[in-house]
């Protein structure tokens, strides 16, 4: 196969895909290209779809790549797909999110001593929108369970990994920030193979 047939399968693939391609998923597909070539070629339709002014854009996140829309179109596109804003998480279950990606992996009682309160219901919830996963149990006492967050974490705030993160100190004061924050795909772009956001309301 030549460069610009590995690119056109590649650009396939990420129009058919619901979540990020890692190049593991996408070698399956061109197997005859190492993981550097196939990185270069996904690079240079990253750069194609700029160049050429194409109104989708391929983004590296949660660990693959998507084929998303340019985010300079959300408003106009925005007036064709009604449910483009995806739900918002309530202020107590970003709080506990966010405890979660810091501190990961975290049990239940040590969110509950940070937090002052019972998160049962917040965990669930979390769990329910695959934010957070059971990721073991803590030796110990009764050994309780231990909690992360998951790749569709990374994908929904549109981080490559949790290095991703910002520091602490970069982090605006509580009070600078709405009371409830919304879950959105990178950049505010939407998944070109999904017809819409797929709503995660409370």
């Amino acid at each position: 196969m030549t460069d610009a047939e590995v690119k056109a399968v590649v650009e396939a693939a990420l129009l058919a895909a619901d979540k990020p391609l890692s190049l593991d998923h996408l070698r399956a597909a061109v197997d005859d290209y190492s993981s550097a070539q196939l990185a270069a070629v996904v690079a240079q339709l990253q750069q194609d779809c700029v160049a050429q002014g194409r109104g989708v854009r391929v983004v590296e996140v949660a660990g693959g790549y998507q084929l998303v829309t340019d985010p300079a179109w959300a408003e106009r596109l925005g007036r064709i797909y009604r449910k483009t804003r995806a739900a918002k998480l309530s202020r107590p279950a970003l709080e506990t999110l966010a405890i979660m990606a810091y501190r990961q992996p975290i049990t239940r009682a040590e969110i509950e001593e940070i937090r002052g309160v019972n998160v049962d219901g917040v965990i669930q919830s979390l769990m329910e929108r695959s934010l957070i996963q059971i990721v073991g149990r803590k030796e110990g006492v009764g050994r309780p369970l231990v909690y992360g967050t998951t790749p569709t974490f990374l994908e929904r705030f549109g981080l490559k990994s949790l290095e991703g993160l910002p520091s602490l100190s970069e982090l605006p004061p509580p009070d600078a920030a709405p009371m409830a924050q919304e879950v959105t795909t990178t950049q505010e772009s939407t998944p070109v193979a999904q017809s819409e956001v797929a709503s995660t309301a409370d």
